[in-house]
Order: C-alpha cells, then sequence, then structure tokens
C-alpha cells in the first residue's frame, strides 16, 4: 500500500513539473482560465505546442458550463472509439456517477454497416441512445462526427457536448468546419491534428475542472 502511495505520488509530481514546463514554454495565450486547462492538458497529453497556439482549440461559447452541467446530472460519453473510453479517468467517472458508452465494436453495427454500405462510426452514432443530453467524444472518425451533426440538424439528439476533432487527412477538416455551424456546445480545432488521445485529455480536463469546483 505505501508503495502504491510513493507511485503515485510521483506520478504526481512528474505531472505537476510538466504542467509547469508547458506553462514556461508557452508564455502568453488567446485562452481564458478555464480553457486554457482543457489546452494545456492536450499539450500535455500530445506534447504539441501547436494546440497553444491563437484559436487553435476553438470553443463554443457555452462548451465548458453546458458540459460541466451535464457531469453533475450523471451524463453519459459516448466516444467514437474504444481508445478514447480507455484514455479517461476512471477514479472521476466513479466518483461523479458517469457512463461510457461505445457501440463501434457492436457485432450489429458491423453487420448493419455492410448492409447499409455506412462506416461502422457512423451506424454507432446512430445506435447510442444516450447522446441526448451526453457528451459525445469524436477523435478518430470524421464519418461518425458527420452523422452527428447530421442527427442534431434532424433533431434526432441534443447532446451537452460535442468534441469533434478527428485526426485525419479525409475529410477530418472539412467535418470540423461543419461542426462549427451546428447549434449545440462543442469544442474542436483547426486542422489535421486531432485524436482520440486529444479527446480524452479534453474529457480529462472537464472532469478535473468540475472536481475542482465540487471540492
Amino acid at each position: 500500500m505505501a508503495r502504491k502511495s510513493l507511485v503515485s505520488e510521483k506520478a504526481m509530481d512528474i505531472e505537476k513539473r510538466s504542467m509547469a514546463i508547458i506553462e514556461q514554454e508557452v508564455g502568453k495565450h488567446s485562452y481564458n482560465e478555464l480553457e486554457w486547462i482543457i489546452v494545456r492538458r492536450i499539450i500535455h497529453a500530445t506534447a504539441d505546442f501547436d494546440f497553444a497556439k491563437q484559436n487553435a482549440i476553438i470553443f463554443h461559447k457555452d462548451a465548458i458550463a453546458s458540459a460541466l452541467n451535464a457531469i453533475a446530472n450523471k451524463c453519459a460519453i459516448v466516444g467514437d472509439s474504444d481508445i478514447v473510453l480507455a484514455a479517461l479517468n476512471k477514479k472521476s467517472l466513479n466518483d461523479f456517477g458517469l457512463r461510457c458508452v461505445c457501440k463501434i465494436s457492436d457485432a450489429m453495427v458491423a453487420s448493419e454497416a455492410k448492409q447499409l454500405n455506412k462506416t461502422r462510426a457512423e451506424v454507432a452514432m446512430r445506435k447510442a441512445t444516450e447522446i441526448n443530453n451526453g457528451i459525445v467524444a469524436i477523435g478518430n472518425a470524421p464519418t461518425a462526427l458527420y452523422e452527428i451533426i447530421r442527427m442534431v440538424n434532424e433533431g434526432v439528439v441534443k447532446p451537452a457536448l460535442i468534441i469533434g476533432i478527428p485526426v485525419g487527412f479525409v475529410s477530418a477538416v472539412e467535418s470540423k468546419e461543419e461542426l462549427l455551424n451546428v447549434n449545440v456546445p462543442y469544442i474542436t480545432n483547426k486542422g489535421r491534428k486531432g485524436g482520440s488521445t486529444v479527446a480524452a485529455s479534453i474529457i480529462n480536463a472537464l472532469l478535473g475542472i468540475y472536481s475542482a469546483r465540487t471540492g
């Protein structure tokens, strides 16, 4: 037990030092206090200082407040891949009573995707009934982001927050640009960068903000 405590303390010290290095190397930035907590966590997860550039991460004006309210209401977190959910802080999820959902590996999703000539990511979004009032985290599949945008525009669902940050060369940029026109809170970025690690780091930062506020 004592050894586990020492390991935990060492990990916390490394994280604290890492955050200090990020603060020192970035210096002045354009993000507000809460936005910076999220952007700093992204940089910590990726070691990519491009995310610190002005408007590299784009926040809807209600994004953080809506996410914190959803967490308080024990929302579901719906991911486009199991990797997003695997990287989330399990203690926080348990402490706050949050559910994690990812349908991408369901046999029915794979079968329906084949029948409809769609990607599994598209079908998985349609199957995730927990999206309403939940947090949707898309870090891998632009087709999943396009699908959730369609669902919102159709009035089928209204998530509390869409984290739309897929990585890639095909449709990643375009899907993020389309997200900017959706009438729900979102967090996204410009360009090809992103990924499951980035999506998970955004949620972990939101969980940290919520924990700090609730004590």
